[in-house]
């Protein structure tokens, strides 16, 4: 899978760019540390635009020049975003940790990931859901359009 493009013809969401505005770190869940990969990808993308990235993944120390983390149960430091690279039945679990996260804003699951149970549990805890969509490709939105 590649890393998405951006088509010209949506608008970026308001909410978002502003929440992309106010983040400085992205955890990202699933990244790979294989650069051909989409999660590879959109991380880096995102670090080069100067978000503090935070690899979770089950193996590896460093990805991106960033300490791995095991799981978010590690992460006890404020975070702003969590963006989600896994199946879309693999999600609720890891949002119910997320949305426990110190900071967070936003729980992102990426292009082609949807659960409702997952956009159950993030609303119900207050923090602004993204599904289905590509936090790269929003950015890149909120961006032409002048919102960040």
């Amino acid at each position: 899978m590649q890393a998405c493009e951006l088509p010209s013809a949506n608008k970026a969401d308001k909410n978002l760019c502003e929440i992309l505005k106010e983040s400085k770190t992205i955890v990202v869940v699933g990244l790979s540390p294989k650069s051909h990969r989409a999660s590879n990808q959109v991380a880096k993308y995102m670090q080069d635009k100067g978000y503090k990235i935070i690899p979770v993944y089950p193996r590896e120390d460093e990805i991106l020049g960033e300490k791995v983390y095991r799981s978010l149960d590690d992460i006890d430091f404020e975070v702003d975003i969590v963006d989600i690279f896994r199946k879309g039945e693999d999600t609720p679990p890891i949002v119910e940790k997320a949305v426990k996260l110190p900071g967070v804003k936003c729980v992102f699951l990426q292009e082609g990931v949807t659960n409702e149970k997952s956009k159950e549990i993030a609303q119900n805890a207050g923090i602004f859901y993204v599904e289905d969509k590509c936090l790269m490709v929003e950015h890149k939105r909120c961006v032409n359009e002048g919102l960040l």
